[in-house]
């Protein structure tokens, strides 16, 4: 994270239906993880949306079993 912001970290499915928020907090900048437990969900394309300030990006995720 650039600077110290509000972030959310979504998941969604292929319909664009937010299957969970990981992260939906302040955070100080600097580098940042998140654990992901992927095990509710049946094997398949989603993808994952990151929001800080004004910097959105989307990318896929595939889970496989």
């Amino acid at each position: 994270i650039p600077q110290n912001d509000r972030v959310k970290l979504s998941v969604f499915n292929i319909q664009g239906k937010e299957i969970v928020v990981l992260v939906n907090d302040y955070k100080a900048a600097g580098t940042h993880s998140v654990q992901f437990n992927g095990s509710n969900l049946a094997s398949g394309v989603y993808f994952y949306s990151l929001e800080a300030g004004v910097f959105r990006e989307t990318k896929k995720l595939i889970l496989l079993r």
